[in-house]
């Protein structure tokens, strides 16, 4: 009897051994605090979606079910991937930039939405897609590829301003191509990956200086140039009532201010707790334009209140945490700059997308990501999260 209780407690030993080997196998395969706070908010989203496609005929729940089932291939495809070689190729990740960014123009692949030409469809399956949400992460690896070549110390002006350079070929190009929120969503993580890079601390802020006075010319001068060509060239007409609402949101409660006005109700209507799943009464009567898209953040705050803000918020910032601790244990600092840089998507996105919603930033066309309805992005930031964790698989291996 003794010697069976004996065998007994060395089989749960055993067991008990495997199961922390197989444990400690997972967490150096797989960041679990990324891999958690995403599947948190892909589920969340879900739950929104579905919420939204209760009256909001364009918010398919079938077709955000898709995108996340597609995004999760991909983000397997990308943990497997092993992408420190990428940073001997930044001529040719240029080159592809440029191009992806100009494809909706491309006769034959353009596809135009609600009057914009942003997306491409894909021949054959017909499905569309929005080729600028893949230029935030190629011009992420381009500038952390490039950064990377100083080894955490750009010690002259030349190479500094030569990154800057870097920088806005791809931010001009978007800009051209006429989708300024994106535009400030690749100038912004490129720009966090170049301030990780070893700059010194004058320069930064003679740019930043710089960078102010060239947007007060702009919005100086855009009045007189328009006047002059007889057409919009630097802003277009509903970019600078943006603007002007953002300053002033009663100014036009009824026109350019309508959106904001509508969103701020929403998000004060849901108080505490929220009015229920199913009882957005501002999107379910038409008054929340966008709200399964860029004002999806106003639906969050009226169906859950402020304790689903505080859950979803919470989330955002285990994921975004969780991934500069993943950036902080790499040793290469190729992929330590990736990290960042995906780090600058996810943190300019959330807070100019709930910065909007609540009238504290510029209203633009930035998802939420992981909680916008639309199948681009949700692919690419299931992508960006399959990045992170090709990223601490490769953190410590020799290349």
């Amino acid at each position: 009897m003794a010697q069976r209780t004996v065998s007994t407690k060395d089989a749960l030993k055993h067991v008990n051994k495997r199961i922390g080997q197989a444990r400690g196998s997972l967490r150096r395969q797989i960041s679990l605090p990324v891999l958690f706070g995403a599947a948190g908010l892909v589920a969340f989203g879900c739950l929104i979606i579905w919420t939204a496609s209760l009256t909001i005929s364009a918010a398919s729940f079938s077709r955000h079910l898709i995108g996340i089932g597609l995004g999760t291939i991909l983000a397997l495809f990308c943990w497997k991937t092993d992408f420190r070689g990428l940073s001997n190729i930044t001529t040719v990740l240029m080159v592809i930039d440029i191009i992806v960014i100009f494809l909706p123009y491309v006769p034959g692949l353009s596809y135009s939405a609600k009057g914009m030409t942003g997306w491409i469809q894909i021949p054959l399956i017909h499905l569309t897609f929005q080729p600028v949400e893949l230029v935030k992460i190629i011009t992420v690896f381009i500038v952390a590829a490039l950064g990377a070549q100083y080894n955490g110390r750009i010690d002259s002006v030349r190479n500094y301003v030569k990154l800057c350079g870097m920088l806005a070929i791809p931010f001009c190009c978007v800009l051209i191509a006429g989708d300024l929120g994106s535009g400030l969503v690749v100038f912004f993580s490129g720009a966090i990956i170049i301030m990780m890079s070893g700059p010194r601390r004058e320069w930064v802020l003679s740019t930043i200086a710089i960078l102010i006075g060239l947007v007060a010319l702009l919005l100086a001068a855009d009045s007189l140039v328009d006047s002059i060509v007889g057409r919009d060239v630097l802003l277009k007409a509903y970019q600078m009532n943006r603007l002007l609402v953002f300053l002033d949101p009663t100014a036009d409660t009824t026109g350019a201010g309508y959106n904001l006005m509508q969103s701020l109700i929403a998000v004060g209507s849901g108080g505490f707790f929220g009015k229920g799943i199913g009882n957005a009464t501002q999107s379910a009567s038409g008054f929340l334009p966008e709200a399964h898209t860029d004002f999806i953040f106003a639906l969050t705050s009226e169906e859950f209140g402020f304790v689903g803000d505080l859950v979803l918020l919470s989330l955002f910032a285990l994921l975004i945490f969780s991934t500069i601790r993943v950036a902080y244990k790499s040793d290469s600092l190729f992929l330590r700059l990736v990290a960042v840089g995906i780090v600058g998507i996810w943190t300019f996105q959330v807070l100019e997308n709930v910065g909007m919603c609540i009238g504290l930033m510029p209203i633009t066309g930035i998802p939420l990501p992981f909680i916008s309805f639309g199948s681009s992005s949700m692919l690419m930031q299931l992508a960006n999260v399959g990045i992170v964790q090709s990223i601490w698989r490769h953190r410590t291996q020799a290349r």
